[in-house]
């Protein structure tokens, strides 16, 4: 049976457990779980993590721990009872684990190793601290480790700063707000700033000499030398080196490693320095040989020096190598490291050039315990310490040190007899009381140990010799009296052995007889001479001489006079000695009592340092003079006493205030001495009014402090003493003192008087002596005497005066002591400290220390529990909240509003200030109850004032709200913000009801209220859902989420409004969309019923809500792009189901309203909006530019033009697209984009303002900038005919300002465009259509298919890779079908990708000859608008013999929403018709096709366009080849048998046509061969002679002996540089659109492939027909063979082929669909492939027919509305096989004449009538706008045409049967709207009215849309652009009658004024709204 569990409450998984088990838990090991039950060992409960899932688990995999567990029952919580440090590690460990991993996928190594090591260094610290066996101090070292672990780690993460106490994290919640505000800046400040450390260590490691010739040992000796005042800092640190150069004894570091300690920051400027002195020990002239002298000398090396502020600066842990300069003379010894300072190092050699000391040098900062324990590896290690001379800045007492610093100056000997001067050697001893020699304390400096003795350097030759050695004597205090130094001479001979003779000697006792020791300076030493073998060993022979001559007696004048001296200097740094007399005087007053008043006086001039030495001596001396003759000395004692107390205020001196208290405490023993001072004290604080200087009293009243503190003891003494005799005596002298100081203190005087500056010294000393009163008087009587001392300050003090700042000091100091801590005392002073606070704080002044005093005010206030809450605690808050509320609000304003000053240090200041008011105002309103929420309400007098303070409140909070009110990681200090708001707010809100509504409605108090809420609400540090899942806890358990809060409080506002709402209609839309998009669903369900509302208002208010549309739109937009909103939330707004509880959406509450439809419209655009909003934020998340982000944007800006009317918005997002595509390099696409924006201005100069990036302007100066950018751009895309349109309009517009020097720039752009055209490679892209199927598309790509223009060099397999790259969820489709709705329907991606095969629309200039290729590329993949794509297939049983009789292709052409390229690089398909073409009917485009390429190859050869002449031969054996082996043959097989005529006699024409083609071809492979022998070179005849005898089999096989009559009559027409093909191939039979009478007019293409069209192969499979290419890139090719049957996608496209059906209109005029758009014409052959062979078919197959049969039907039909003979008279063709004849006889005869190549030039214009030129297109009457007699002429882009200009045209034809007439659309109009019927219309007739509906630009102004499709972002080259009609420049209008002049064809114009084609509108097509002219603003 389950029981509840008492104890076993909470626990951790020791193992895993898979929760196998019926109602099993699984459990993770480390898992914390909450036990509920328990039964038979199991328990049930669930894991911490995840509270909502129960379940069982054996109890035996449970570790249970103890827990302290809160509302016992169904909610109970367990917090576990453990340190809370080790609670906090655990968590934050759990956090870090989940985002260390995501470092490394983040790939950020170095962080990710970091924490890892950190991690595993908390683990080990927690386990120390768990197992529990540390002590108290090791315990907090690891929790302090710990704590700073956890800090580092938070910081790094940019997790939160965690607010702590003692190492333990604090309840915000058990806390003032004031207290948590310091904390978390103390936290933050640590971070920051460490304060600067006042001392500094420099860390010397000597690591070696390098030297190329030492040989010998040397000394070096470092120490710092201040180059200002030339003398050392420090004592000496000394290594010894052995030969090498290197240490001796290298495994004690502390002999090669120092600290030079106690260096203080004066000394670390430029002038001081590292010096290094070298000696070395040896011979005396270091070259000298080795002889028999053994002696070693030591002798100077060398030196070097560096500055120790090059440390600061240069890495600390460098290693620095010193230049060695060695001494030349050695007189300088003593000073060359001065010269080396100087700079003067000339006169010093560097002692070789690669010698150098190799020293690591660093400077170390804090004092040296910190040191130790920052640097343990350097003092465990060991390292001497090197110490200063002299003491530290600052003197800690029970510092021990007595060290006697000797330096040997100088000597003076005279030659003794010698006729060269001494070499003089100085031997140092120490010698005690009993003359034995001190061992072990003689050093040469630090790092070494004490010797017995030293040697000093020998100088050579110098009787004048100068050492500067500085030698330091550690002698004991108790050693000192009767110990003296001796000093001996010795003569060191470098003849004979090398002796050192002794010759003098000096010495210098260390104290004099009355005890003070050898004064510091210098000293000149008697030198006494002696004899060589002269023992000294019995010192008291020669103690009683004299030492020096300072002290000689006068008439000793033979020592005086003698010449021999020695100099030396002395300095004693001891804690205990004294050389100064005044001092011993002072302590030994008892033995002369005559000197007493002396010593008193002269105690002031005695140096500090000896004061603090015997601080205690002398404070008992004084306290003893007192108490013995206090009448005579009292005053003198009480200045002696000030002195030293105000000593202990100098910051050197600071830290012997404890001894002086603890003298206070526990010396001191003056029970009688309070009097005397209470009593000199007052006679001081009686004369400040009087006297004249004030500088003696302020001293006095400096010391205040402490002379109470004495005063206070002595009391306490006495009262000890006498049970508490004179207690009442004593108050009232304390009493009296009082009044004198209040008396003193209510003097008024200016500011900087002398009594003012008393009255400012006693108030820094008076809050110190709180505490010492409070000893003896009651808390309350204390309290009076501060009140009434504070209050008698004078009140009308000026505000300049500096008394004001220090009386504020004063109050802080007060509400920071102990007394105002004690609530009695409190409720005495809070009013003196409110009235002074308030007076400041409204005068802005000294806020930081105003700040300072509230802060402590409150931090006192702890919020008790209601019941229980203290009365005075209430009334104070009272009291603060009725004096400062108000004040506090305004200062927080002001400091926030004042700009910020610049300087960082004030800058900190000034956030403090904010801070620190900041966490008053939370405070004080987080202790207000609603007693004290209802007396503030009630104060108020007026409505204004309570309508002020509100306005004011809300501001500030809208301030706190900032996210630059606190540091970005004080996530604890916002929410404890949030809280304290969101509760006030609350409470304002029932004010804001009862005071502001109705008649008494206050709209700004109300906006206010609401932008408030609406910020609150969107604030980062409440958007839970972006915490990790344990912070999301926690906030919730502790605060729940305050946005729901503030959501309900919202709502419950707007309800209250009434019709008030209106007045928030629209302003208030846009903030309350904001707070919907916060994905908090009920804080969704409570706002979405505001919109609905204000919908509703605003329908009665108006009849419509266009304002409420017109805001949410906006707003939605930009909220989205800043990534806010999701899927729910669209739903939400339309979804008819009630989402998430109580409120049902939007859409089912406006379905009840009467605006319904209106409103459910607006519910769908907004939608719609959604949709693509979410899509272009979800894309632009994403990394780089792909084809997402800007299909998105594309559809965006489409939907803001065309739906929702926005210029604006459409405008920048146009300027998205255009940045994206040149992120990406899509120029071309960047400049079409651009060009959106250009068409909506003119060239006018209006202003526009400044918009986006560009400046403020004229409409014409941005649009000139739009141009030159746009031409930038097509360049950079080698769309350079483009750039050419646009850099004419340009060009135009500087003529007509006669701009010339533009204008002349702008005509060598154009020119230089024109170069790149003809000189630059152009790739040609490849197109592919790309399927999107399945529901997990982005809204603009589901179930839709798109044609995309491939990268440069981007083949199928690439592109398709790229696709799934970018769609890396998406299924790639394996065949060509359409897919069916299953896939439309399913929830998943799937790709369907193939190639297609553009359909140009430029035939014209295709078409033309002599065009070159440059060129034509541009015309054959830009402005296409339709693609192609084939498909063979088998119908009905397939003849095994003859594939070809069943071979069909079904052909599908695609036709785009817009041209490409425009402003993407794909488009969506608007159009898909499929087409099946016949066998016959493949059967002769196949053989077209090779025709054609036949030709152009001809052509090529013939004018030497090729290099060489291969791929003519590979053509010619390729066609030949495939015909012997049955290629043509089976042709005539499937299709020329009885069988076939009998079954389809409605094919006959097509037959006809098909043995035409055969015929044809033959004719010009005859020719082709003709022209290949001419070509061929040696080593290709024999195939030539093979392919010359082929061919005749071939024309066996075909059965043509002799071609017939019209073959002869006509020589082979190459109407476009190939032989002719009678380019009209059977327009009725093949064409679907015959009644049209257009026909198929494909341009030569030159196929790049080499393999045959009809290539034979084994199999005579349909490759034979359609060329297979072997290219590698040609993955879909098409092979219709019957045995693949290939599904590969073909590059094929017919626009409009939709049904085979055959019709009989050839030809009639009358026609329905006769008018169609004329680029149905345009067909471009595909990109020359083999798999193009089959060609488009471009017209409608609705009006597929046979042919009226005219004449002849074996004729060739090149145009049938011409009767035959027409047809069979030939024309002076520009093809003609030799142009001047019109006939020729027979085929080889004309080719025997060939002289020259066939291929004349242009077309004979002059004179040729429009029927000769036996125009192709019928309907080229109506387009083409010239006269028979002209060339053709395209005219310049920029020229814009009359309708009757193109109407009264007459024919013209390009060339003969070119196919399409040369000016196809050269006109803007482009015919747009028709074709002319195929009727024999005269030339000059106009066309019936219908023909020409709208053809020149439709009068509106409105973009006309395409079949209510979204209209196509605008495109160069549009189909229809009914634009404004911007007149041209007169300079490029045409005349219509005039001839323009003949020039070459200028790249196609399709612009009226712009870059659109004026395309026609169908009257049916409604309209879209007229987009209103904005741009004005824009």
């Amino acid at each position: 049976m389950w029981i509840p569990t008492e104890h076993e409450k909470y626990g951790v998984v020791l193992a895993s457990f898979r929760g196998t088990v019926q109602h099993g838990l699984p459990l993770e090991i480390g898992d914390t779980v909450q036990i509920l039950e328990k039964c038979e060992g199991w328990y049930r409960g669930f894991i911490l993590k995840n509270p909502n899932i129960k379940g069982i688990f054996p109890s035996s995999y449970i570790h249970l721990k103890n827990a302290h567990v809160k509302n016992k029952g169904q909610f109970e919580t367990v917090i576990p009872v453990e340190d809370s440090v080790i609670t906090e590690m655990t968590s934050t460990l759990r956090d870090w684990g989940a985002m260390w991993k995501q470092l490394y996928v983040k790939n950020e190594g170095d962080l990710f190793h970091r924490l890892w090591h950190v991690m595993n260094e908390i683990l080990d610290l927690r386990r120390q601290v768990l197992v529990g066996h540390l002590t108290h101090d090791r315990m907090k070292d690891v929790k302090q480790h710990i704590t700073a672990r956890l800090d580092w780690g938070n910081e790094q993460l940019c997790l939160d700063l965690v607010p702590r106490r003692e190492f333990s994290m604090v309840d915000p919640d058990e806390i003032s707000v004031t207290e948590l505000y310091k904390l978390m800046e103390h936290r933050h400040r640590k971070k920051e700033t460490p304060a600067p450390a006042s001392t500094h260590h420099l860390f010397v490691h000597m690591k070696s000499l390098m030297s190329a010739n030492l040989g010998e040992e040397l000394e070096v000796f470092f120490h710092i030398y201040d180059g200002r005042e030339n003398r050392p800092l420090s004592e000496r640190f000394f290594v010894k080196l052995n030969k090498s150069g290197l240490p001796k004894s290298p495994e004690k570091t502390e002999r090669q490693c120092t600290l030079f300690v106690d260096l203080g920051s004066s000394d670390l400027r430029k002038d001081v320095y590292i010096v290094v002195h070298i000696i070395r020990i040896g011979r005396m002239g270091a070259g000298e040989k080795k002889n028999l002298c053994s002696v070693q000398y030591r002798r100077p090396f060398g030196c070097a020096v560096v500055s120790i502020a090059d440390l600061l600066t240069a890495d600390s842990k460098d290693d620095h190598l010193l230049k060695v300069y060695a001494c030349n003379t050695e007189s300088e010894w003593h000073q060359i490291h001065e010269n080396l300072i100087k700079k003067a190092n000339s006169r010093y050699n560097l002692s070789g050039s690669n010698t150098g000391l190799a020293v690591a040098l660093q400077l170390l900062h804090g004092d040296i315990e910190q040191l130790r324990r920052e640097y343990m590896v350097l003092f465990t290690r060991g390292v001497s310490i090197t110490r200063k001379l002299g003491f530290s800045d600052i003197i800690m007492p029970g510092e021990m040190r007595n060290d006697l610093y000797v330096t040997l100056e100088k000597g003076e000997f005279e030659k003794g007899g010698k006729s060269v001067a001494r070499n003089v050697e100085i031997t140092v001893y120490v010698l005690d009381i009993d003359g034995q020699i001190l061992k072990s304390h003689v050093a040469a400096g630090s790092g070494e140990p004490g010797a017995d003795e030293y040697h000093s350097l020998v100088l050579y030759h110098n009787n004048s010799p100068r050492w500067a050695e500085q030698i330091k004597l550690p002698i004991p205090v108790d050693m000192f009296r009767g110990s003296h130094v001796r000093f001996e001479f010795r003569h060191c001979s470098t003849k004979d052995k090398g002796e050192k003779k002794l010759f003098g000697y000096s010495f210098v006792p260390l104290m004099q007889e009355d005890g003070r020791t050898l004064p510091d300076g210098t000293h000149e030493l008697i030198i006494h001479k002696c004899e060589e073998n002269t023992s000294l060993a019995d010192c008291s022979r020669y103690l009683k001489q004299p030492f020096s001559k300072a002290n000689l007696p006068s008439n000793n004048q033979t020592l005086k006079g003698t010449k021999e001296s020695f100099w030396i200097t002395s300095f004693l740094c001891s804690t205990k000695l004294t050389q100064n007399g005044d001092m011993l005087d002072l302590l030994k007053w008892r033995a002369h009592p005559e000197r007493i008043n002396d010593s008193l006086s002269k105690l002031k001039e005695i140096d500090g340092s000896e004061i603090v030495k015997f601080l205690q001596d002398t404070l008992d001396t004084l306290f003893g003079i007192l108490d013995e003759s206090s009448q005579r000395y009292g005053l003198k004692v009480f200045d002696s006493l000030v002195h030293i107390i105000n000593l202990l205020q100098d910051s050197k001196f600071q830290h012997f205030k404890p001894v002086m208290d603890t003298y206070i405490e526990s010396h001191f023993a003056g029970a009688l001495s309070y009097r005397d001072l209470i009593k000199v004290l007052k006679w001081y604080v009686d004369r400040i009014v009087d006297a004249e200087h004030q500088d003696h009293i302020q001293q006095v009243l400096k010391a205040t402090e402490y002379i109470f503190k004495y005063i206070i003891q002595s009391r306490r003494l006495f009262s000890l003493a006498t049970g508490g005799q004179n207690e009442e005596e004593f108050r009232v002298c304390i009493h009296e003192l009082f009044m004198s100081i209040r008396f003193f203190l209510s003097q008024e005087n200016k500011g900087t008087s002398p009594v003012a500056q008393t009255q400012a010294v006693f108030l820094r000393t008076f809050p110190l002596v709180y505490g010492e009163l409070l000893k003896i008087f009651t808390v309350r009587e204390v309290a009076g005497f501060v009140r009434e001392t504070l209050g008698s300050l004078p009140t009308t003090v000026h505000a300049d005066c500096p008394l004001e700042a220090v009386k504020l000091q004063c109050i802080a100091k007060t509400v920071e002591s102990q007394l105002y801590v004690n609530p009695e005392s409190r409720c005495v002073l809070l009013p003196v400290v409110l009235r002074v606070l308030q007076a400041h704080m409204q005068e802005q002044r000294d806020l930081v220390m105003c700040a300072r005093i509230l802060t402590s005010m409150l931090s006192l206030l702890k919020k008790e529990e209601i019941s229980t809450a203290e009365p005075v605690v209430s009334e104070e808050v009272e009291l603060i909240v009725e004096s400062l509320l108000g004040v506090l609000l305004r200062t927080i304003l002001e400091i926030s509003n004042r700009p910020q000053p610049a300087g960082p240090t004030m800058r900190l200041q000034f956030q403090d200030v904010t801070g620190e008011f900041v966490a008053c105002l939370l405070a004080l309103l987080r202790q207000m109850s609603d007693r004290h929420y209802q007396q503030l309400l009630q104060a108020f007098s007026s409505k204004d004032n309570l309508r002020d303070f509100l306005l004011q409140i809300f501001t500030v909070f809208r301030i706190l709200i900032r996210p630059e009110m606190f540091p970005k990681d004080w996530t604890v200090m916002r929410l404890v913000t949030n809280n304290v708001i969101i509760t006030t707010v609350l409470y304002l809100s029932d004010a804001l009801r009862k005071n502001f509504l109705n008649d008494k409605f206050d709209y700004k108090v109300w906006d206010s209220y609401f932008y408030l809420s609406v910020i609150f609400i969107n604030q980062p540090c409440l958007q839970l859902e972006s915490f990790s899942p344990s912070k999301r806890k926690k906030i919730l358990e502790k605060y729940g989420d305050m946005r729901v809060m503030m959501g309900c409080e919202i709502f419950s506002m707007w309800q209250n409004l009434g019709e008030h709402k209106l007045n928030f209609i629209p302003a208030m839309i846009g903030p309350f969309l904001e707070v919907t998009l916060v994905p908090q669903p009920d804080l969704r369900n409570v706002m979405i019923p505001i919109f609905h509302d204000m919908m509703d208002w605003e329908q009665r208010r108006s009849g419509n809500f266009k304002q409420v549309e017109a805001k949410l739109i906006d707003k939605l937009d930009s909220l989205m792009s800043e990534g806010k909103g999701d899927e729910t939330y669209r739903e939400l707004f339309n979804s008819i189901i009630p989402l998430f509880g109580p409120y049902p959406s939007l859409l089912k509450k406006i379905e009840r309203e009467t605006w319904r439809e209106s409103g459910i419209s607006l519910i769908a655009t907004v939608t719609r909006l959604m949709e693509r909003l979410l899509d272009y934020r979800d894309c632009m998340k994403l990394g780089e530019v792909d084809g997402k982000k800007i299909g998105c944007t594309v559809s965006l800006l489409n939907f803001y033009k065309t739906e929702l009317n926005k210029e604006e918005m459409y405008i920048r997002y146009i300027h998205k697209l255009y940045d994206l595509h040149l992120k990406a390099q899509n120029y071309t696409e960047a400049s079409y984009t651009l060009l959106l924006y250009d068409e909506l201005l003119e060239w006018s100069d209006r202003p526009l303002r400044e918009f986006l990036n560009y400046p403020m302007q004229s409409e014409w100066q941005r649009k000139e900038y739009l141009h030159l950018t746009i031409v930038q751009n097509f360049d950079r895309g080698k769309c350079w005919e483009n750039g050419i349109i646009l850099c004419r309009e340009l060009a135009d517009q500087y003529e007509s300002y006669y701009d010339y020097r533009n204008l002349s720039k702008m005509r060598m752009m154009e020119a230089s465009l024109y170069d790149k055209i003809m000189d630059q490679q152009r790739l040609e892209p490849e197109f592919f259509r790309v399927g999107f199927y399945g529901k997990k598309f982005p809204f603009f790509l589901r179930n839709k298919e798109f044609v995309c223009r491939g990268h440069d060099y981007e083949r199928l397999e690439a592109f398709q890779q790229r696709m799934l790259n970018e769609f890396p969820h998406a299924i790639a489709m394996q065949h060509v079908n359409q897919p069916d709705q299953t896939i439309y329907q399913a929830e998943a991606q799937y790709l369907q990708i193939y190639a297609v095969t553009p359909i140009p629309e430029s035939q014209d200039v295709l078409q033309r000859d002599g065009v070159p290729d440059n060129i034509k590329s541009f015309y054959k993949f830009n402005h296409i608008w339709r693609f192609r794509y084939d498909r063979p297939f088998h119908k009905g049983t397939k003849d095994k013999e003859n594939e070809f009789k069943s071979l069909w292709v079904e052909r599908t052409t695609l036709t785009l929403v817009q041209s490409l390229p425009g402003i993407s690089r794909w488009f969506e398909v608007e159009k898909r018709e499929l087409v099946e073409v016949s066998p016959l009917e493949n059967a002769i485009e196949v053989i077209e096709n090779k025709n054609l390429q036949l030709r152009t190859l001809i052509t090529q050869c013939q004018s030497r366009q090729m290099q060489n002449i291969n791929p003519l031969t590979m053509c010619l054996n390729g066609v030949i080849d495939a015909a012997v082996n049955g290629g043509l043959a089976r042709y005539q097989e499937a299709f020329f048998v009885k069988d076939y005529i009998m079954n389809h006699p409605e094919d006959g024409e097509k037959i006809g046509r098909l043995r035409e083609l055969m015929f044809e071809q033959a004719h010009i492979l005859e020719y082709g061969l003709a022209v290949h022998e001419k070509f061929v070179p040696q080593d290709m005849r024999p195939l030539h002679k093979k392919l010359v005898d082929q061919f005749h089999l071939m024309k066996s096989s075909l059965g043509i002996q002799e071609f017939p009559a019209y073959v002869r009559a006509s020589p082979v027409h190459f109407t476009n540089g190939s032989p002719r093909t009678c380019r009209n191939s059977v327009p009725n039979i093949i064409s679907p659109d015959g009644g049209r009478g257009v026909t198929r007019r494909s341009y030569p293409a030159v196929n790049r492939y080499s393999s045959s069209s009809l290539s034979s192969q084994a199999s005579n499979e349909v490759s034979n027909i359609t060329g297979q290419s072997e290219s590698s890139d040609e993955v879909f090719n098409m092979q219709p063979s019957p045995s693949t049957s290939s599904l590969s996608s073909n590059h094929s496209a017919s626009p409009n082929v939709t049904s085979s059906a055959p019709s009989s209109a050839r030809g009639s005029p009358q026609m329905a669909e006769k008018h169609k758009h004329s680029r149905e014409n345009a067909c471009l052959s595909p990109r020359e492939r083999p798999v193009s062979a089959i060609f488009p078919n471009p017209l409608d197959p609705a009006q597929r027919a046979p042919s009226h049969q005219i004449g002849d039907t074996t004729l060739p039909r090149s145009d049938p509305n011409l009767s035959a003979p027409d047809k069979v008279r030939p024309t002076p063709s520009s093809w003609s096989l030799d142009s001047a004849k019109e006939r020729a006889p027979s085929f080889s005869d004309s080719v025997g004449k060939l002289l020259c190549p066939p291929v004349p030039p242009r077309p004979p214009y002059s004179g040729s009538s429009a029927k000769n030129m036996r125009s192709q297109s019928p309907v080229s009457a109506s387009r083409s706008p010239q006269k028979t007699t002209v060339p053709p002429f395209t005219p310049s882009p920029t020229e814009c045409q009359s309708a009757s200009l193109v109407s009264n045209s007459p024919v013209l034809s390009g060339s003969y049967s070119s196919g399409i007439s040369s000016l196809s659309r050269c006109s803007v109009s482009e015919a747009s709207g028709t074709e002319l019927p195929a009727g024999d219309h005269p030339p000059h007739q106009l066309p019936p009215p219908t023909t020409l509906p709208n053809s020149v630009s439709s009068s509106s102004d409105e973009p006309i849309r395409r079949e209510n499709k979204t209209p196509p972002p605008y495109s160069v080259y549009e189909r229809n652009n009914p634009r404004r009609p911007v007149p041209l420049p007169h300079s490029l209008s045409i005349p219509p009658q005039v001839d323009p002049p003949a020039l070459p064809p200028k790249p196609h114009q399709l612009r009226t004024g712009s870059m659109k084609l004026d395309g026609t509108s169908d009257p049916r097509v409604p309209r879209p709204r007229p987009l209103p002219r904005k741009v004005s603003q824009l």
